[in-house]
């Protein structure tokens, strides 16, 4: 699903949802805020829950599902016709190691925003790690190239304002996937607006209209895609792919939001690329370093 995604393991990176510079189809978020999972963002796994009958457990209020099939089917095609041939073709001509590499960047330039809700959720011990994470990989890591972090026990984790207003009690009311930006639902529509607005590193570099924001934007959006595409294969062979990655998006989100008051203590491992940052799932990644984190199970 696009949406987020994902980071997996309880401490595997998820690519986090943005904002209006996300890229996304069949329900992986592709943030240009921040590569936490990452999701997003978000970037949730594309398998859901079975129950009983084989059918995904899937709680999501969607009652503009007209509309939102309607803009599923647009965003997939759009993946179809361009970010697939891209993602692939990236894929094709860039080893292994070097793509891991540039998610190791990518997620360490949403380190500043996750910092940001986590002071907002009240968490200053999580804050000071972020933080520290990101001046650690910005320097000793060299620019983020390598996650020094994590091997000195601060370990990555991700934040956003749809999970701060989460905490906060706000209701994700209803479902929403927006053409090309993805699956979101208002309250997590909102908190990415905000998301796109309060980035640090995008404020500080001037935003997207600058040769170095519309680079990291173009760059994400690549990267993510392309950890993603385990997921989008999964997603081609389901029953209902609508369904599939509205129901996985929604677990994911409820499991985030749930981590952030404290009911869970981590997301499950749904993420199967080790370039990535923290994953969240409750069928979307949890926390990881981009250095060990496994690739996306979510697709468009």
């Amino acid at each position: 699903m696009n949406g987020a995604p994902s980071r997996t393991s309880t401490n595997t990176p998820r690519v986090r949802a943005g904002a209006a510079a996300l890229i996304a189809a069949g329900g992986l978020a592709v943030s240009a805020v921040s590569a936490h999972a990452q999701n997003a963002a978000v970037q949730p796994p594309l398998v859901a829950a079975p129950v009983a009958n084989g059918d995904s457990v899937d709680t999501v209020h969607d009652p503009l599902q007209g509309f939102n099939r309607g803009s599923f089917g647009f965003s997939m095609g759009l993946d179809h016709a361009v970010l697939r041939p891209v993602a692939h073709g990236y894929m094709a001509v860039t080893p292994s190691p070097l793509r891991r590499r540039v998610s190791a960047v990518v997620y360490n330039l949403g380190e500043p925003s996750t910092t940001v809700n986590d002071i907002l959720q009240g968490k200053p011990k999580r804050a000071g790690r972020s933080s520290a994470r990101f001046l650690i990989n910005s320097t000793v890591g060299v620019l983020g190239l390598w996650d020094v972090a994590t091997g000195m026990g601060l370990k990555a984790h991700d934040a956003d304002f749809g999970q701060t207003f989460g905490r906060y009690g706000v209701r994700p009311g209803p479902y929403l996937y927006v053409p090309v930006i993805g699956p979101s639902s208002f309250r997590d529509g909102v908190g990415r607006v905000l998301d796109f607005f309060t980035d640090p590193v995008g404020i500080v570099g001037g935003g997207y209209t600058t040769t170095f924001g519309a680079t990291r934007l173009g760059v994400q959006t690549v990267d993510t895609r392309a950890r993603a595409d385990t997921a989008f294969r999964a997603l081609d062979d389901a029953t209902d792919p609508y369904v599939t990655a509205r129901s996985a998006y929604g677990q994911y989100r409820e499991a985030f939001v749930r981590e952030a008051t404290g009911e869970v203590q981590a997301l499950p491992d749904f993420d199967n690329d080790t370039s990535v940052a923290p994953a969240a799932a409750s069928t979307q990644p949890a926390p990881a370093s981009p250095e060990t984190a496994p690739a996306p199970s979510t697709t468009q």
